[in-house]
């Protein structure tokens, strides 16, 4: 079972709407590393990274 890791930024409520898709990563690790150097972790901004596993079907 392989996984990956999905880089988003949204705003501080976490609002689905305002999610900025940013990568896909092979692991948590590097995903915050690549947010951390590209600047998305600020004041007016969260990060969020969702697990996902690959080759799976299923209902979302």
């Amino acid at each position: 079972m392989m996984k990956v890791f999905v880089l988003f930024q949204t705003d501080i409520h976490r609002i689905r709407a305002s999610r900025v898709f940013f990568g896909v990563f092979t692991s948590e690790a590097l995903a915050i590393d690549h947010a951390k150097e590209n600047g998305l972790y600020t004041c007016d901004a969260e990060v969020e990274i969702f697990e996902c596993e690959i080759d799976k079907f299923g209902e979302v």
